[in-house]
């Protein structure tokens, strides 16, 4: 937990810097982080945020016939435009996310491919307009306190992983054909050495290191450490659909977001108006959480509370059983990340 902690903090940090801020040694830390990935209990990957280059992202509901979900949410999971896909209501509702990079991807997707699926009975499509929790965001509360103040200062460069913000950018970036490059070497492997971001773009590995830390500043990017949930004990999963009163949602959004069962918050459009995503224990915890303390959210009117039976894709990383997969695009590096 201390080195998933660690990554969460600093994921591009080298192994020695690790080492040194934790006591332990670089061939430990090392060690412990390759069966860590092995295991499929976590992987740190680039993800690409579309609402910096100007595209709306929405979240999905699907009602499919039944016997029908989980091929559907296969499929979804499939495509690079869909970041994560789960299945829920005992497999007959597929929920997924939207990624897509130009607008022409996304109404492929929601305005022709799913309204012609024959076994999707309807769909409910959401657009997000603000985030209040996610990305690098994931798990930040629910590991605090794992490393002490010190060590965790010790990684620390910058500010927290994720402030609340924008959807869509006012002014959105063009990536250049050398970004496209260096961010498919950084969604196979976000530890990914300058020299090999260097190779796959075709540029040097200072014009890498300084290009990448543009993309970061500007959120195109994020460095997300994915983590298997029942790695952290957390095999109840649910999708919280939740109608606040307007005058109430923006402080409704920021409470959950501290909330350390809460993995993702945003407003959306719709009945609907804030959605979350929650990992407990166990239903009793499930329970406990939403009827006291989501339940006495000020301005809360109704709730919907939809646990998951499936994760097929999180995070833009397939899964089998409770397991993250590596892509086969992935594979381990030589060269770790430069601190």
């Amino acid at each position: 937990m201390r080195i998933i902690r660690a990554l969460q903090i600093a994921p591009r940090a080298s192994f020695a810097a690790i080492a040194t801020a934790l006591g332990l040694t670089e061939s430990t830390v090392n060690r412990r982080y390759r069966r860590l990935r092995a295991d499929g209990v976590i992987r740190v990957a680039g993800v690409v945020n579309p609402g910096a280059l100007g595209q709306s992202r929405w979240l999905v509901r699907l009602r499919c016939r039944p016997g029908s979900g989980a091929a559907i949410a296969d499929a979804l999971a499939r495509r690079d435009d869909v970041n994560w896909v789960a299945l829920s209501a005992a497999g007959s509702e597929v929920t997924c996310a939207t990624q897509s990079r130009t607008r022409e991807q996304r109404e492929d997707l929601l305005g022709q491919r799913l309204p012609r699926t024959a076994a999707v009975i309807d769909i409910h499509a959401f657009a997000m307009l603000r985030q209040f929790l996610g990305g690098r965001g994931h798990y930040w509360s629910a590991l605090q306190g794992t490393l002490s103040q010190e060590e965790e200062a010790a990684l620390r460069r910058d500010s927290p992983p994720f402030t609340e913000s924008p959807v869509v950018a006012r002014e959105p970036l063009r990536l250049t054909s050398e970004d496209e490059r260096m961010l498919d070497a950084l969604a196979a492997d976000g530890r990914a050495g300058l020299v090999d971001l260097a190779r796959a773009a075709g540029l040097t590995p200072g014009r890498v290191s300084r290009r990448l830390d543009a993309l970061l500043q500007h959120r195109a990017v994020h460095i997300d450490v994915e983590i298997a949930a029942a790695a952290l004990g957390c095999h109840v999963r649910a999708h919280l659909w939740l109608r606040v009163h307007p005058s109430a949602l923006k402080s409704a959004g920021r409470t959950l977001a501290r909330e350390p069962e809460v993995v993702f918050a945003a407003a959306v459009s719709g009945p609907w108006n804030l959605h979350a995503v929650a990992h407990c224990r166990d239903l009793d915890e499930l329970f406990e959480f939403t009827s006291e303390r989501i339940g006495s959210l000020a301005g809360l009117q109704s709730m919907e509370v939809s646990p998951v039976l499936k994760y097929v894709k999180q995070a833009g990383t397939r899964l089998s059983g409770d397991r993250l997969v590596e892509p086969s695009s992935a594979r381990p590096r030589r060269r770790e990340a430069e601190a």
